[in-house]
């Protein structure tokens, strides 16, 4: 296997997620690290993987994201050279779920994949909630779940359920969550560690029940 993918969680766990990175951190930003860290304590076995516009940033490089569906080759050829075992659930951060989100029906047609879990899924840019990203997930046929703060400024709980969207899609909502599902705990009464905890004990119960 190559030394693209950070791995965590047991090796014979039955199922496999496979996580891309948002649009402007990398694989191992704090986030994305303990989301795959919450995940991988339930049973999960997590592999982490870059895009190649991030990873020409550990060399010195500012390559800005390019479109997100310019990514569909990239992520289909992680999955590839990733060559899980077992069942593999798609997902990511923010654009790492867009893109799984895109390529995902072709792939759970052919057998190849169990499911789609997107971790603050980007249903639309900052402050422009007219410029919807949801086309393709009204008639989405994999089975998927997306993991919501209610105060995300990419897709607010008030904003989210006039969503036309495929009735495969279930959402967890995390109270008083960003973008990386943090809420206030002052505020809340919930710490990050909460959120993650319940993100992944909603994740393993929902997998579980994957037709597989």
């Amino acid at each position: 296997m190559s030394e693209r993918f950070l791995l965590q969680g047991p090796e014979n766990a039955r199922f496999t997620i496979l996580l891309a990175h948002g649009a402007g951190a990398p694989m191992d930003s704090a986030s994305m690290t303990s989301a795959a860290e919450a995940l991988a304590a339930v049973g999960f076995r997590v592999a982490r993987f870059e895009f190649a516009y991030m990873a020409a940033r550990r060399s010195g490089g500012r390559k800005p994201p390019p479109r997100a569906e310019t990514l569909n080759p990239e992520y289909e050829a992680a999955i590839a050279e990733l060559d899980a075992s077992g069942p593999l659930i798609l997902g990511g951060k923010s654009m790492g779920g867009r893109v799984a989100s895109m390529i995902a029906d072709d792939l759970h047609r052919q057998g190849k994949i169990a499911g789609l879990l997107c971790l603050g899924y980007p249903f639309h840019p900052p402050g422009q909630p007219e410029k919807l990203r949801t086309a393709h997930l009204k008639g989405l046929a994999t089975p998927a779940l997306i993991c919501q703060g209610t105060r995300d400024e990419f897709g607010t709980r008030d904003e989210v359920p006039g969503y036309n969207l495929s009735d495969k899609i279930e959402i967890l909502w995390l109270e008083d969550g960003d973008h990386d599902l943090k809420p206030r705990k002052k505020i809340s009464g919930f710490s990050a560690a909460d959120h993650l905890a319940t993100m992944a004990k909603t994740a393993k119960a929902w997998a579980e029940r994957l037709a597989i």
